[in-house]
């Protein structure tokens, strides 16, 4: 079983029933099934994306810097963090919110040592605000986060059981991959559920990713138990 993991969320999955914004009744799923990870003394790490809000990459242009885009693509992804605490603390995770974007009014300053502390002292940390640099996503802040957090994996949530051989909502023959290597994900363009910098940073460090259908209950858990579930990358 693993002990420390970083599960990382996107913002389109927060918006559930919606178009954009946060469906609380997603939140709340995640929530309860982030408590089944900490009950087992895993310890737990989320970032959280901004993409129900603001996507950094598709504002930009029209007089929008691509600096200012993706610094609000930071900030929608503080929002969520804040929300995501509130939820995980309602539903009985004793949770803190760090941010690598100054917010001090709205969450901890981000530092090693404090996340540290956190973490040995049994509480969920919520990390905002990507690395606060622009032209990094979120899902590259995950994998940076996670090496220096001294992780033993990156959980990559999404909607689907993990990757296929196609496109499963389009070919009803696509095959789920079990697993593939860093040099295979990184290669194929066809590979969209992290960006090529995430995974070539994975990759150069040795960070084990694991890609799973996270609407599904207790798939996460299923994971920090070392069951093989999804599409595992390493």
């Amino acid at each position: 079983m693993y002990k420390r993991v970083l599960v990382k969320i996107s913002g389109e999955q927060l918006s559930g029933k919606h178009l954009s914004g946060i469906d609380t009744d997603i939140a709340r799923y995640f929530a309860l099934e982030s408590k089944k990870v900490v009950e087992t003394g895993c310890q737990l790490i989320v970032v959280v994306g901004g993409g129900n809000m603001v996507r950094g990459a598709d504002l930009a242009g029209n007089g929008i810097r691509r600096v200012t885009a993706d610094q609000m693509g930071m900030l929608s992804g503080l929002m969520n963090a804040m929300a995501l605490t509130d939820v995980y603390e309602y539903n009985g995770v004793q949770t803190r919110c760090l941010s690598n974007v100054f917010a001090e009014q709205v969450a901890e300053s981000y530092a090693y040592r404090r996340a540290e502390k956190h973490l040995e002292s049994g509480r969920t940390i919520i990390i905002a605000g990507g690395i606060a640099r622009p032209y990094f996503t979120h899902d590259t802040a995950a994998v940076s986060l996670a090496l220096e957090l001294d992780c033993d994996v990156v959980i990559k949530t999404t909607k689907v059981d993990g990757i296929y051989t196609k496109d499963p909502a389009k070919y009803k023959d696509a095959a789920l991959l079990q697993t593939m290597t860093f040099q295979q994900a990184v290669e194929d363009n066809g590979i969209t559920v992290m960006d090529k910098a995430a995974l070539g940073l994975a990759m150069e460090q040795g960070m084990p990713l694991i890609v799973l259908n996270a609407m599904k209950a207790d798939s996460v858990l299923k994971a920090v138990r070392g069951e093989r579930i999804g599409t595992s990358i390493g």
